[in-house]
């Protein structure tokens, strides 16, 4: 029975028709500004217009409650070449993406780090991350300083 409000489904993307999940391809690629027009879009997934039109307000991402993906994370590093570089392309190799960086300078052998990280695209979760950069040569801690809700 539909009281004529709207009902909302999880639904696992495997089972969608290809018509939803083209018409979310969609949906992404213009929020993102990959493209700027509607039908350039749908032509780059292979959808029609009139199908895009059909669904586009009725499909939404799905985004874990709780979960940002803007976090600020703080490091201690050894005063050593290549450091810095080695935390950057581990972050990078996971699919993080850095949005600022900032390191003090060194005192008695030590430079504090922090970045802020978009985690959206991220291979692996935040714990992992954060204890793959504890296993770096050099790195003396690594931890979640805070994050901010979208």
């Amino acid at each position: 029975m539909n009281d004529g409000g709207k009902r909302f489904y999880l639904v696992d993307g495997d089972i969608l028709p290809e018509a939803i999940l083209k018409t979310a391809l969609v949906n992404e690629m213009l929020a993102k500004g990959e493209v700027t027009k509607v039908s350039e879009a749908v032509e780059k997934v292979g959808l029609s217009r009139s199908a895009y039109y059909k669904y586009k307000d009725g499909v939404l991402p799905f985004r874990e409650p709780g979960r940002s993906n803007i976090v600020s994370v703080s490091l201690l590093l050894e005063h050593h070449p290549g450091i810095l570089s080695r935390v950057l392309n581990t972050v990078a190799a996971m699919e993080g993406n850095i949005l600022t960086i900032n390191q003090s300078v060194p005192e008695k052998g030590l430079a504090p780090v922090a970045f802020v990280l978009d985690r959206s695209r991220m291979s692996v979760d935040l714990p992992r991350l954060l204890a793959e950069l504890r296993q770096l040569t050099g790195v003396r801690s690594a931890q979640l300083v805070g994050s901010e809700e979208e």
